[in-house]
């Protein structure tokens, strides 16, 4: 294509290190804003439940009643 850039096949392998940094960039991106985010949250209200509330039921511990009869 002589109007665009050679991609990968026809010997442009700089446009895929190109691409290739883009996408390692956005997933370290993604990565470090969800950690902040999860870290600011868990300052304001806990993201993980206690042991004993896992143990007895989040339906009972969170909402004070008994979804499953086992």
């Amino acid at each position: 294509n002589s109007a665009g850039a050679d991609g990968l096949f026809y010997g442009n392998v700089s446009f895929f290190w190109k691409q290739l940094i883009a996408v390692a960039g956005a997933a370290v991106y993604a990565f470090v804003f969800t950690y902040v985010m999860l870290y600011l949250i868990n300052k304001v209200t806990p993201v993980k439940t206690s042991e004993s509330d896992e143990n007895s039921g989040l339906d009972e511990a969170q909402h004070g009643e008994v979804a499953y009869l086992h």
